[in-house]
């Protein structure tokens, strides 16, 4: 097996149906027998993009691809250690002690630069954190892993606002395509609480609600629909009054879970990722109402905590 920033790829994978020797990275079949006339480079194609499995930095010696114009690092790792959950992102297990989904503490993001930031706020941004491809991209497996768990009854889908309504969009367009394209497929509807839990960059002391009574809750199974959690105060406030309600199940995914020393313990059924304690914005995450427009998900300058201040 081989390690591709952190997710696990096969190199013996073979296609029957084809008898051409295949890799399975994260669940994009890639030919890495293609070859480049032109240049005459041994390349395969990874979803429709070019890669070059030869390119070596000899700055650090590791073997190195670039995609789309940014290198990634190859490391050989034993294929008993892949099976044991000990590498690559997937549901559960762990890396090195840590969930999957981890970012470590170090990870310091992407050069702005190689993305599409919209000019206003360019100054205001230390770094790309997490690109809106990868969100995606772990946002479809999040979906395939709701409905292996809820997939069997009416799912209430309620969305916490406002930061959650761009991950609860794109959630709920991969759990309708496999409600449309599976062998079963389930009611699903939607709610929508707003929750007012944050003042500049500090927990505000009041946590508010405004939404429905959701009193249509009762004997369905409910997905929470979070951007992120941090203390996890306000979604345990959340969830006391959702089970009042005397609901079948209650679920909660959450695209973010921030390690701090203020947290509890709580955890959600389903994480997209978790990160360090780095005040992220955009992907509909907010400072001051500022930055919901961003596609990526971003660290914020110390700057811009002031320029945006209320």
């Amino acid at each position: 097996m081989i390690r591709l920033d952190g997710i696990v790829v096969d190199p013996a994978m073979v296609i029957p149906s084809t008898g051409h020797r295949m890799v399975r990275l994260d669940g994009i079949v890639v030919d890495p027998a293609m070859v480049i006339p032109s240049t005459g480079h041994r390349m395969v194609r990874l979803d429709g993009i070019v890669v070059d499995p030869a390119m070596v930095t000899p700055s650090i010696g590791h073997r190195m691809v670039r995609l789309d114009g940014i290198s990634w690092s190859i490391t050989v790792i034993p294929k008993h250690q892949a099976q044991d959950g000990q590498a690559g992102w997937d549901r559960g297990g762990s890396s090195h002690g840590h969930p999957k989904h981890w970012i470590r503490d170090e990870e310091s993001g992407y050069n702005k630069n190689l993305f599409c930031i919209p000019k206003h706020y360019e100054e205001d941004l230390e770094r790309v954190f997490i690109p809106h491809g990868l969100i995606l991209d772990r946002t479809e497996r999040l979906a395939r892993d709701i409905m292996q768990d809820m997939g069997s009854h009416h799912i209430v889908a309620l969305c916490v606002l406002k930061g959650g309504y761009k991950f609860f969009a794109d959630l709920l367009d991969r759990i309708k395509a496999l409600n449309q394209n599976g062998d079963k497929s389930v009611p699903v509807t939607v709610d929508f609480v707003r929750i007012k839990s944050y003042c500049n960059d500090s927990p505000a002391e009041k946590i508010s609600f405004v939404g429905e009574e959701l009193s249509t809750l009762n004997g369905k199974n409910v997905l929470v629909v979070e951007d992120i959690i941090e203390t996890g105060r306000t979604m345990k406030a959340l969830l006391s009054q959702i089970k009042d309600k005397k609901p079948r199940m209650v679920k909660v995914v959450s695209l973010l879970v921030k390690r701090t020393s203020q947290s509890p313990g709580y955890r959600p059924d389903y994480t997209g990722f978790e990160i360090p304690d780095k005040f992220v914005v955009g992907y509909a995450l907010d400072y001051n109402e500022y930055f919901r427009d961003l596609n990526h998900i971003c660290i914020l300058k110390e700057n811009a905590k002031e320029k945006y201040r209320m």
